[in-house]
Protein backbone atom coordinates (compact mmCIF):
# COMPACT_ATOMS: atom_id res chain seq x y z
CA UNK A 1 0.00 0.00 0.00
CA UNK A 2 2.62 2.72 0.97
CA UNK A 3 4.37 1.89 -2.35
CA UNK A 4 1.05 2.51 -4.52
CA UNK A 5 0.22 5.73 -2.59
CA UNK A 6 4.28 6.89 -3.60
CA UNK A 7 3.23 5.69 -7.08
CA UNK A 8 0.39 7.75 -7.09
CA UNK A 9 1.83 10.87 -5.86
CA UNK A 10 5.12 11.11 -7.51
CA UNK A 11 3.36 10.03 -11.36
CA UNK A 12 1.69 13.38 -11.57
CA UNK A 13 4.53 15.21 -10.09
CA UNK A 14 6.56 14.19 -12.54
CA UNK A 15 4.48 14.69 -15.24
CA UNK A 16 4.11 18.46 -14.46
CA UNK A 17 8.00 18.93 -14.03
CA UNK A 18 8.08 17.41 -17.31
CA UNK A 19 5.55 20.09 -18.99
CA UNK A 20 7.35 23.21 -17.68
CA UNK A 21 10.51 21.65 -18.94
CA UNK A 22 9.32 20.78 -22.31
CA UNK A 23 6.55 23.40 -22.71
CA UNK A 24 8.83 26.78 -23.32
CA UNK A 25 5.59 28.66 -22.19
CA UNK A 26 5.06 27.11 -19.41
CA UNK A 27 4.58 29.16 -16.09
CA UNK A 28 7.27 29.01 -13.98
CA UNK A 29 7.47 30.28 -10.49
CA UNK A 30 11.14 30.90 -11.51
CA UNK A 31 10.63 32.37 -14.91
CA UNK A 32 13.96 34.78 -15.26
CA UNK A 33 13.39 38.22 -16.33
CA UNK A 34 14.05 38.79 -20.09
CA UNK A 35 17.91 40.77 -20.07
CA UNK A 36 19.27 43.13 -22.65
CA UNK A 37 22.44 41.13 -23.86
CA UNK A 38 25.76 43.67 -24.02
CA UNK A 39 26.18 42.63 -27.75
CA UNK A 40 22.96 43.94 -29.08
CA UNK A 41 22.86 47.76 -30.78
CA UNK A 42 21.96 50.20 -28.56
CA UNK A 43 20.53 53.41 -30.08
CA UNK A 44 20.22 56.63 -28.37
CA UNK A 45 17.01 58.60 -27.38
CA UNK A 46 15.71 60.95 -26.07
CA UNK A 47 12.74 59.48 -23.71
CA UNK A 48 15.32 59.01 -20.82
CA UNK A 49 15.21 55.47 -20.62
CA UNK A 50 18.24 52.69 -19.70
CA UNK A 51 19.80 52.61 -23.46
CA UNK A 52 23.76 52.41 -22.54
CA UNK A 53 25.28 49.66 -20.95
CA UNK A 54 26.88 50.10 -17.25
CA UNK A 55 30.37 51.30 -18.43
CA UNK A 56 31.83 49.97 -15.38
CA UNK A 57 31.96 46.03 -15.28
CA UNK A 58 29.77 44.77 -11.94
CA UNK A 59 28.92 47.98 -10.80
CA UNK A 60 24.75 48.17 -10.84
CA UNK A 61 22.43 51.35 -12.34
CA UNK A 62 20.93 51.71 -8.52
CA UNK A 63 24.16 52.65 -7.26
CA UNK A 64 24.55 55.43 -9.92
CA UNK A 65 24.32 58.88 -7.88
CA UNK A 66 23.23 61.86 -9.80
CA UNK A 67 25.44 64.28 -10.08
CA UNK A 68 25.57 66.75 -13.35
CA UNK A 69 25.93 69.94 -12.76
CA UNK A 70 27.60 69.95 -9.11
CA UNK A 71 30.23 72.80 -8.98
CA UNK A 72 34.15 71.79 -9.41
CA UNK A 73 36.83 73.64 -9.01
CA UNK A 74 35.51 75.93 -6.01
CA UNK A 75 32.64 76.41 -7.99
CA UNK A 76 34.43 78.20 -10.96
CA UNK A 77 32.79 75.21 -13.44
CA UNK A 78 29.95 72.90 -13.45
CA UNK A 79 30.28 69.04 -13.75
CA UNK A 80 29.12 67.87 -17.13
CA UNK A 81 28.89 64.04 -17.05
CA UNK A 82 28.65 61.03 -14.58
CA UNK A 83 30.85 59.83 -11.76
CA UNK A 84 30.87 55.99 -11.44
CA UNK A 85 32.37 54.89 -8.08
CA UNK A 86 34.32 51.88 -8.27
CA UNK A 87 37.56 50.22 -7.09
CA UNK A 88 41.05 50.98 -8.86
CA UNK A 89 41.75 48.95 -12.21
CA UNK A 90 37.62 47.46 -12.31
CA UNK A 91 37.76 47.11 -15.99
CA UNK A 92 35.84 49.91 -18.05
CA UNK A 93 33.68 48.75 -21.07
CA UNK A 94 32.05 49.87 -24.11
CA UNK A 95 28.44 51.57 -22.84
CA UNK A 96 27.65 51.48 -26.65
CA UNK A 97 28.70 50.37 -30.24
CA UNK A 98 31.24 52.55 -32.05
CA UNK A 99 34.57 53.61 -33.32
CA UNK A 100 37.33 54.52 -30.90
CA UNK A 101 38.11 58.32 -32.43
CA UNK A 102 40.83 59.27 -29.72
CA UNK A 103 43.00 58.28 -26.92
CA UNK A 104 44.45 61.52 -25.07
CA UNK A 105 45.84 62.25 -22.10
CA UNK A 106 45.00 65.94 -20.57
CA UNK A 107 45.15 67.67 -17.27
CA UNK A 108 41.25 67.08 -16.16
CA UNK A 109 40.36 64.13 -17.33
CA UNK A 110 43.65 62.39 -17.22
CA UNK A 111 43.94 58.67 -19.47
CA UNK A 112 41.02 59.00 -21.49
CA UNK A 113 38.68 57.63 -24.48
CA UNK A 114 36.15 59.05 -27.38
CA UNK A 115 34.09 56.78 -28.87
CA UNK A 116 32.00 57.95 -31.44
CA UNK A 117 28.75 56.33 -32.22
CA UNK A 118 28.31 54.60 -35.43
CA UNK A 119 26.19 57.51 -37.14
CA UNK A 120 28.35 60.05 -35.67
CA UNK A 121 25.69 61.48 -33.92
CA UNK A 122 27.07 60.94 -30.36
CA UNK A 123 30.17 60.84 -28.73
CA UNK A 124 30.93 58.34 -25.07
CA UNK A 125 33.72 60.10 -23.15
CA UNK A 126 35.74 57.75 -20.92
CA UNK A 127 38.32 59.78 -18.12
CA UNK A 128 40.35 59.29 -15.31
CA UNK A 129 41.45 55.83 -16.36
CA UNK A 130 44.38 53.99 -15.14
CA UNK A 131 45.55 52.34 -18.33
CA UNK A 132 43.89 51.07 -22.11
CA UNK A 133 42.73 47.63 -22.52
CA UNK A 134 45.67 45.46 -24.03
CA UNK A 135 45.84 46.30 -27.99
CA UNK A 136 43.08 49.50 -27.99
CA UNK A 137 43.90 51.92 -30.97
CA UNK A 138 42.59 54.82 -32.34
CA UNK A 139 40.00 53.76 -35.52
CA UNK A 140 39.08 50.24 -33.81
CA UNK A 141 35.72 49.44 -34.09
CA UNK A 142 34.08 48.63 -30.39
CA UNK A 143 30.83 46.55 -29.22
CA UNK A 144 28.95 47.10 -26.43
CA UNK A 145 30.87 45.06 -23.41
CA UNK A 146 34.33 45.66 -25.42
CA UNK A 147 36.93 46.22 -22.82
CA UNK A 148 38.32 49.44 -23.01
CA UNK A 149 39.74 50.26 -19.78
CA UNK A 150 40.43 50.22 -16.25
CA UNK A 151 39.02 52.25 -13.23
CA UNK A 152 41.69 54.98 -12.10
CA UNK A 153 42.44 58.32 -10.58
CA UNK A 154 44.47 60.38 -13.20
CA UNK A 155 43.50 63.99 -14.26
CA UNK A 156 42.19 65.60 -11.69
CA UNK A 157 40.36 62.89 -10.10
CA UNK A 158 42.18 63.20 -7.03
CA UNK A 159 44.75 60.78 -5.44
CA UNK A 160 42.65 57.54 -4.43
CA UNK A 161 39.35 59.01 -5.56
CA UNK A 162 39.00 56.01 -8.12
CA UNK A 163 35.80 56.41 -10.29
CA UNK A 164 35.23 56.62 -14.12
CA UNK A 165 33.72 60.13 -15.33
CA UNK A 166 31.44 58.96 -18.26
CA UNK A 167 30.62 62.05 -20.52
CA UNK A 168 27.53 62.13 -23.38
CA UNK A 169 27.98 64.43 -26.36
CA UNK A 170 25.57 64.97 -29.26
CA UNK A 171 27.65 65.68 -32.18
CA UNK A 172 26.91 66.25 -36.19
CA UNK A 173 28.99 63.76 -38.39
CA UNK A 174 31.23 66.86 -39.55
CA UNK A 175 32.05 67.55 -35.62
CA UNK A 176 35.29 66.57 -34.03
CA UNK A 177 36.15 64.62 -31.05
CA UNK A 178 36.39 67.70 -28.89
CA UNK A 179 33.04 69.18 -29.72
CA UNK A 180 29.22 68.84 -29.59
CA UNK A 181 26.31 69.80 -26.89
CA UNK A 182 27.40 67.90 -24.13
CA UNK A 183 24.34 65.65 -22.30
CA UNK A 184 23.41 64.79 -18.80
CA UNK A 185 24.62 61.06 -18.90
CA UNK A 186 22.57 59.80 -16.14
CA UNK A 187 19.07 59.19 -17.34
CA UNK A 188 20.52 57.08 -20.18
CA UNK A 189 22.96 54.57 -17.81
CA UNK A 190 19.46 54.67 -14.93
CA UNK A 191 16.69 54.23 -16.85
CA UNK A 192 15.05 57.10 -15.28
CA UNK A 193 15.01 60.94 -15.73
CA UNK A 194 17.61 63.20 -13.64
CA UNK A 195 16.57 63.86 -9.90
CA UNK A 196 17.03 67.86 -10.46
Amino acid sequence: MGYGLLIAFCVPVALWVALLVFLPDAPSERAQPVVRQATEPIVLTDAGHAVLAMPVAGVPREQLQDNWGDPRDNGLRAHHGTDIMAPANTPVIAAAPGTIEKLWTSAAGGITIYVRSPGRGWTYYYAHLSGYAAGLHEGQGVKTGDPLGFVGDTGNAGAGNYHLHFGLTRTTPEQHWYEGEDVDPYPYLAGKPASR
